[in-house]
């Protein structure tokens, strides 16, 4: 049975109340990078893999795509998407996403955000992908990075007067199941390295396109003291990966 957090009252709960569960793509902070590796949208097939509220189908749609599909394991999740939802182009559908069925090259652009740190097993994930895109399709998504889920309790180490001296690395090397707090809740997320991440995309048959950490913008420093902490480390890791298109024979 795959785990299923944001199922439970209290974790949805706490869930909602995040900025970005508020606010939208605006209001997270990896977007302006995340967006910057979309390719043109009008007129694509664009399936998004642990959609949650459904903030990228809809701006899928909004941005040309002839349809969008989301899917996700939480029941409560796509009920708040279906609510803030009101275009027939866009599906929900409730599926892990290690189990996802649909045809062969149904898709130009496969997408997901800050979900596959919960799969445990990423490579015939990668190779699932790589047959649903359409040749000349794209593959884009974010995961914590390896250096944050690493050690497992995601946390600083601090000194005796709660300030925060550095980040833990450790186990790096060791891929698998970590547990960690996450919203007042105990969450199970799989680490792996960047290899772990990079090595199945390239079996499968994938191109490597762009690889982004992203960090605070120049602009945003002087605003909010908080994100001074994020230059320290990177928490999220961007993949931008291409299925060749087919030959042109001569």
């Amino acid at each position: 049975m795959k785990e299923n957090k944001y199922d439970e009252a209290a974790f949805f709960d706490q869930y909602g109340k995040m900025a970005r569960s508020i606010g939208g793509l605006q209001s997270a902070g990896e977007w302006p990078e995340f967006e910057k590796l979309l390719p043109d949208l009008a007129g694509k097939d664009v399936l998004d893999l642990g959609c949650g509220y459904g903030w990228h189908c809809r701006y899928a749609v909004e941005h040309g795509a002839r349809s969008a599909v989301g899917t996700d394991i939480s029941e409560k999740m796509l009920a708040e998407a279906r609510s803030k939802t009101a275009d027939s182009r866009i599906t929900y559908i409730q599926t892990a996403i290690e189990e996802i069925d649909f045809s062969p090259e149904s898709f130009d652009l496969i997408l997901s955000s800050l979900a596959f740190h919960y799969v445990e097993f990423f490579e015939p994930v990668c190779a699932r992908l790589y047959k649903l895109l359409r040749p000349g399709g794209n593959l884009v998504f974010s995961v914590e990075h390896p250096i944050f889920t690493a050690q497992g309790k995601q946390d600083w180490v601090y000194d005796d007067q709660g300030r925060k001296l550095h980040w833990p690395v450790d186990n790096y090397f060791l891929d698998g199941r970590r547990e960690t707090l996450f919203l007042g809740h105990t969450v199970i997320k799989y680490h792996r390295t960047l290899t772990g991440y990079l090595d199945p995309l390239i079996h499968a048959g994938f191109s490597l396109q762009k690889i982004i950490e992203p960090k605070p913008s120049t602009e945003a420093l002087p605003r909010d003291e908080s994100l001074h902490e994020e230059l320290r480390r990177p928490m999220m890791l961007l993949i931008a990966a291409h299925k060749a298109p087919l030959a042109q024979s001569t």
